[in-house]
């Protein structure tokens, strides 16, 4: 049951990317807050159909932590799962994302429509600072950033190595982090089809001032939060469902 509903699934994401991907570039011309709505329903009816064809469902621990204001969000990165709940859960986000992503038809004009930061992997300090000049950028214009601090996708089993840009975004700009954890990759495999029914906690941390501090105590205290976090989900009480 589990790889047919993980077929459904797969078959209903290719014509829901399509058809948003067509609806992003008639509505390019138009205000973004247009696109970001067409976004938006398209991250909530993945979420939605994901559940009801797969079995993964979610709660939010910490909804009270999420401001009034643009932060960045420093998120665990486990599965391709996350990359829509985020959308579902928070304001209006940006994305940094390799920009080798928007040369895949229909996703990658989704991807264009949410103003991301765009960076070109592989290449070190260039990378951080378009890091830095475009994040804070989208910032300034009202929107959280997403960033992945261990840039890959890891198991559920530890902890990937964290990167120093999101940091560093963080310490230049001054504006605050926001750190998640979460266990998705238990039920989206970062490298499986499969999906298997279960019920991920997403847990939003709190608010992690950036003004006065080095990007490397920014990162150790996002991360040591994140990772303390960790086991508590795991074997939480819906870790059983």
């Amino acid at each position: 049951m589990a790889f047919i509903g993980s077929v459904l699934f797969s078959l209903f994401t290719i014509i829901s990317t399509i058809i948003t991907g067509l609806l992003v570039l008639l509505l390019f011309p138009f205000p973004y807050h247009l696109r970001y709505l067409v976004i938006n329903a398209y991250a909530n009816a993945v979420v939605k159909v994901l559940s009801l064809l797969c079995g993964v469902k979610y709660h939010v621990e910490g909804r009270e932590n999420i401001p009034d204001e643009p932060v960045i969000i420093f998120c665990k990165h486990q599965s391709t799962w996350e990359t829509y709940v985020l959308q579902v859960i928070f304001p209006a986000l940006s994305y940094v994302f390799k920009q080798e992503l928007f040369w895949i038809p229909f996703f990658g004009w989704g991807l264009m429509a949410m103003k991301p930061v765009a960076i070109k992997r592989g290449t070190g300090k260039k990378a951080v600072k378009q890091v830095v000049t475009r994040g804070t950028k989208r910032l300034k214009e009202g929107l959280c950033v997403v960033i992945f601090p261990e840039g890959t996708r890891t198991k559920p089993t530890g902890p990937g190595r964290y990167r120093a840009g999101g940091a560093i975004l963080a310490a230049e700009s001054g504006y605050p982090v926001i750190p998640v954890a979460h266990h998705a990759g238990e039920f989206w495999p970062r490298k499986g089809f499969v999906k298997h029914p279960g019920h991920v906690t997403v847990r939003i941390g709190p608010k992690i001032t950036s003004k006065g501090k080095t990007p490397d105590a920014i990162l150790a205290e996002a991360k040591t939060w994140i990772e303390t976090q960790m086991p508590e989900i795991t074997q939480g009480p819906y870790a059983s469902e």
